[in-house]
């Protein structure tokens, strides 16, 4: 029997993304915000709507797998699997990447640049830091994890300048307490300084909590 052999090529896709605002001279705060597993962008971005004035613009690019879940007319996409995990890595950095390049140009060149990933969407906004390494001031991570496979520490005057937020409900169901342990203890390892934020409630983007980090994070 003929042994099956498995082989790459690079093809054209079509990825979509949806904006708040505009991005202009005049934007003071841009945020690029990545949805988690199993979600659409286009309704991920309207947790971010009552954060638009007309100083902000927000950008949430859609994973690059999309599939039907809880039942077959609800398409929703994912970032990546286990299966040519690499591959897909470096397809959603560079995609990322043609977006920041787009955008970040139209703006002020002091525009406060803010990262949000949610979920999944955290470990990928942090693989596409750490391969293009692009100019930012604060990184959100909402109930996901800083990816263990990569390295931090030679990074550290790159990461000093920024502000690292993580933000979870303490009623989680994807974060027990011993991983929250455990990724404590991975941050402390990997000499990153991110402030924790805990509040009441369950694996979503709260929008209270995010108008409060917005009040005293962002615009402080």
């Amino acid at each position: 029997m003929e042994e099956v052999k498995g082989h790459h090529v690079k093809v054209q896709k079509t990825a979509h993304y949806y904006t708040l605002g505009e991005a202009t001279r005049n934007t003071k705060y841009f945020w690029l915000v990545c949805h988690g597993y199993g979600q659409a962008a286009d309704r991920f971005i309207r947790k971010f709507d009552q954060i638009v004035d007309s100083d902000s613009f927000i950008l949430a690019p859609e994973g690059l797998s999309r599939f039907y879940w809880h039942g077959p007319r609800i398409p929703v996409s994912s970032w990546m699997t286990s299966k040519d995990r690499l591959d897909e890595i470096a397809d959603y950095a560079r995609y990322i990447q043609s977006l920041y390049d787009q955008y970040v140009p139209l703006m002020s060149p002091d525009v406060h640049i803010i990262l949000l990933g949610f979920s999944q969407g955290v470990a990928t906004q942090f693989r596409w830091v750490m391969r293009n390494f692009p100019k930012f001031h604060h990184l959100i991570l909402w109930a996901g994890f800083v990816p263990e496979d990569l390295d931090y520490r030679p990074h550290g005057t790159y990461f000093s300048d920024k502000k690292l937020t993580f933000v979870y409900g303490n009623e989680d169901e994807f974060l027990t307490p011993e991983r929250i342990d455990w990724h404590r203890q991975l941050i402390e390892e990997q000499n990153l300084n991110i402030q924790t934020i805990q509040f009441e409630g369950q694996h979503r983007i709260d929008r209270s909590i995010l108008q409060n980090l917005v009040q005293s994070r962002i615009r402080s």
